[in-house]
């Protein structure tokens, strides 16, 4: 069965032949057709061109687009939707004063939510992580990568990981697990990083790749979290695996962890907000690409992570939302690509490049995801009547979405 939308106002993204990502001044461009027909069959994209070359469709289903635009989902290369209970009180404590770091220290962050996820049965964490995933569906994101680290025990760790396997199994969108292990030292490991390292290295791992768990590894190299010798230790542990990283870094501050991620050729480095020469000297002419969370600076009000110095270097960037219950209680991309417009001085052209195409790079799944290419997977949005595509941006508080269409299929 087919199914052919015509006469779309602008069919975003496009792009005849499959590319990795763009980068540097290549992020300005955003391939569009106006007056646009797509056709798909059997869950990819088959066709598309401008109206006056539009096909006949003598069996299947047409929709008529007049008015709307349509681009690929958003990629979502970083999130933690799989946790239990919330951190709301935290967010009343930030507006009262507290740092990230104080609340750290009085056993709130990333330490309050293992307590929570430990005490809860993973049927009830699978439920609630459910819902997570059905709203950001909703709201456009056709890909989405899910990491551990709420657990920080061997049992904790292995339950959310078996969570993100029970939502691979049920949901068509792809979603890729990362093993977090390394996203913060539990109390009793407080004075011990070399047994907590062990314990993630010698007994977390194993059991992890025994059952086939995770895609990639990571961890929290940040001062106070993981050096970068230890993160070192997981990288190289990871590989063994055949798991690549991808390691959460320079949020707060710099000290040399890019080139170390850079050097173990780590899939993407996430965060940034604080980035020096020598960290985009180390990324330049790599295969890591940087992942901006701009919504986390929103939220804990922390610098942005300095895209249009990074863009002029030469350097590719994607976006994510860092969907998680303490930093960034939010899923939703199109107000992502909203605040690196309004926020990063990125340029909708810029933002929907990074959100598309470069976030499919940071999950690994550009060949099959992020653009409207032949071959590639009819994971589309479908939006409301618009002026232009620049009104996703321009109206950040509006959900523009009219539907979602998931392998061909609307959700």
């Amino acid at each position: 069965m087919r199914t052919l939308f015509i006469n779309i106002k602008e069919l975003v993204q496009v792009r005849n032949e499959a590319i990795e990502k763009v980068s540097g001044k290549d992020m300005s461009v955003l391939p569009i057709i106006n007056n646009a027909f797509l056709l798909i069959h059997e869950g990819v994209i088959e066709d598309f061109g401008s109206m006056e070359n539009c096909p006949k469709l003598e069996y299947g289903t047409v929709i008529d687009a007049t008015g709307k635009v349509i681009l690929p989902t958003w990629v979502d290369s970083h999130t933690h939707i799989v946790y239990a209970g919330n951190r709301i009180q935290e967010f009343v404590d930030r507006i009262n004063g507290l740092s990230y770091e104080e609340i750290a220290n009085r056993g709130g962050g990333i330490l309050n939510s293992a307590k929570k996820l430990n005490e809860t049965s993973e049927d009830i964490i699978y439920e609630a992580s459910k819902k997570r995933l059905d709203e950001i569906m909703q709201l456009g994101t056709g890909a989405v990568e899910i990491k551990s680290g709420y657990g920080l025990t061997v049992e904790g760790e292995l339950k959310m990981l078996r969570v993100i396997k029970r939502l691979k199994e049920n949901y068509t969108i792809p979603i890729k697990a990362t093993f977090l292990g390394a996203h913060a030292f539990p109390i009793e490991y407080k004075e011990n990083h070399a047994g907590y390292l062990d314990l993630i290295i010698n007994e977390m791992l194993p059991k992890i790749a025994e059952e086939n768990l995770a895609d990639y590894i990571d961890a929290f190299l940040e001062t106070g979290y993981f050096s970068v010798e230890e993160t070192i230790r997981i990288m190289e542990a990871g590989k063994k695996y055949g798991l690549p990283a991808k390691i959460h870094v320079n949020q707060f501050t710099a000290i040399n962890g890019i080139q170390a991620c850079v050097d173990y050729e780590a899939l993407s480095v996430d965060h940034l907000e604080i980035v020096t020469e020598a960290d985009i000297e180390a990324l330049q002419n790599s295969k890591t690409i940087p992942v901006a969370l701009p919504s986390c600076s929103y939220f804990i009000s922390i610098p942005y992570t300095p895209a249009r110095k990074m863009m002029a270097a030469g350097l590719p960037l994607a976006l994510a939302t860092d969907y998680n219950p303490g930093t960034t209680p939010s899923g939703n991309m199109n107000f992502v690509v909203a605040t690196a417009c309004i926020k990063m001085k990125m340029t909708p052209e810029e933002a929907i490049n990074a959100a598309t195409i470069n976030g499919a790079y940071a999950m690994g799944i550009s060949a099959t995801h992020g653009s409207i290419t032949r071959g590639k997977k009819a994971n589309l949005i479908l939006t409301k009547p618009l002026t232009s595509y620049y009104q996703l941006p321009y109206e950040f508080g509006n959900n523009l979405i009219e539907k979602v269409m998931i392998n061909g299929a609307f959700i």
